[in-house]
């Protein structure tokens, strides 16, 4: 058996964000205002339920989270405030704003965001609405040189301000500067675009992308590097999945060791060595890492590689890196019982043109997703069930997975 390394896990305490009252930037998603998405009553319970775990008892005698976690709604809001709605979130892939005018859209819980290029190439997010009367502005991605509102024609420039306002003759007390687009403070790291819903109180130019890699990675951000994740990759796709369960279903499967592999992936379990499987912990973040099987075929070994590492970025980012491929999962959650995962897929420059080795390998990955799908909405339907309260830690190998539970359990009450 290989040796897993266990951490004791840090576990930060996040402050609140500070609330800002004035026009142009209403924080909303203060902590101190969960009950905006919560009714009061329903607040308590939440609260209640969180501590519903504890993570000071070792994973040798510890239960998991109770099913509630998984299916009550109300709990499921006292997450996005807690946290989503707090710290760096990746939301996606710099490829997607290589040049000036470029754009994408998404969501994260409640929130509609919208991340650019403007035109002396900065990298802007702001809330994806319309300050005339809340219409949503753009969809999708691709280019713009504006962003002109669907409804009554408000324009914005890529920078977020107030470009054109029609018919408003008569209109008293406006300021333009006043109905510029609400900003979200934006970073990168590697090939990753994050937004923090938090930090409204810093200006975009105190954003230090060295702190956000400390914030975001902690002290694997050294480890992460080494082994390629922010090395220059082509971009190759992106697949989306709507899976009927739970965010943290999802999650529970990534961390769980490799326990379920060899008998919900056998083709793949067959290219791994199990065996040397381990884990690590650190602050943030987990990483599990497997050597590749020796005397594969040459293909499958082009296609794993020598190593595969899979780290866990909390809450809800996942990488994986073997061979000449990397993958990104981005686990955004829709529901209590519903979450849709996001898959990015990168390569090492000198095969982008091998078609049949990128169509053979998303095929691979394609199996391996729908196979998980399988799993996830299952495990849904009977946390569901009222036979199911809480379960157990398999400690050898779940030590990642409980990890995710301690931190979140601190995010939810504190």
């Amino acid at each position: 058996m290989a040796m897993i390394m266990q951490v004791k896990p840090f576990i930060p305490n996040l402050r609140q964000g500070k609330s800002q009252n004035n026009l142009n930037f209403p924080n909303k998603h203060s902590s101190n205002l969960v009950c905006y998405s919560l009714g009061c009553s329903d607040s308590v319970l939440s609260y209640a339920l969180a501590h519903h775990f504890n993570p000071k008892i070792p994973i040798e005698k510890a239960v998991t989270p109770p099913s509630s976690w998984y299916t009550d709604h109300s709990f499921f809001h006292l997450e996005l405030d807690r946290v989503f709605y707090r710290g760096w979130q990746a939301v996606g892939s710099t490829e997607k704003i290589k040049d000036p005018g470029d754009f994408f859209t998404g969501r994260l819980g409640d929130v509609e965001f919208v991340v650019c290029r403007d035109d002396s190439g900065n990298i802007q997010a702001f809330y994806n609405v319309c300050r005339h009367h809340a219409s949503i502005l753009a969809s999708g991605s691709g280019q713009k040189s504006c962003f002109v509102c669907p409804y009554h024609g408000w324009t914005y420039g890529l920078n977020g301000t107030l470009l054109k306002a029609n018919r408003i003759s008569g209109m008293r007390d406006f300021n333009v500067n006043d109905f510029g687009l609400i900003p979200i403070k934006v970073a990168t790291w590697g090939p990753f675009v994050l937004i923090n819903l938090e930090k409204g109180n810093l200006t975009q130019e105190e954003v230090d992308s060295h702190d956000v890699a400390k914030e975001w990675l902690g002290s694997s951000s050294e480890i992460l590097s080494t082994n390629g994740v922010d090395s220059p990759l082509s971009y190759i796709c992106r697949r989306e999945y709507t899976i009927e369960c739970n965010w943290k279903v999802f999650c529970d499967n990534y961390l769980d060791g490799g326990y379920h592999v060899p008998y919900a992936h056998k083709d793949l379990a067959s290219g791994l060595n199990l065996d040397s499987y381990s884990t690590t912990l650190f602050e943030r973040v987990s990483t599990q890492s497997c050597e590749g099987m020796s005397g594969k075929s040459e293909e499958n070994n082009d296609r794993l590689g020598r190593k595969a590492i899979y780290a866990f970025i909390y809450p809800n980012f996942m990488i994986n890196r073997y061979g000449p491929w990397m993958d990104t999962n981005l686990v955004l959650p829709l529901g209590a019982n519903k979450c849709q995962v996001v898959f990015d897929y990168y390569l090492e420059p000198s095969l982008q043109g091998d078609k049949d080795f990128i169509e053979k390998s998303l095929q691979d990955s394609e199996k391996v997703q729908v196979e998980d799908i399988v799993l996830c909405e299952g495990v849904q339907k009977g946390l569901q069930s009222p036979a199911c309260s809480v379960g157990r830690y398999a400690p050898k190998v779940e030590q990642a997975m409980h990890h995710f539970h301690c931190l979140l359990h601190e995010n939810l009450t504190t």
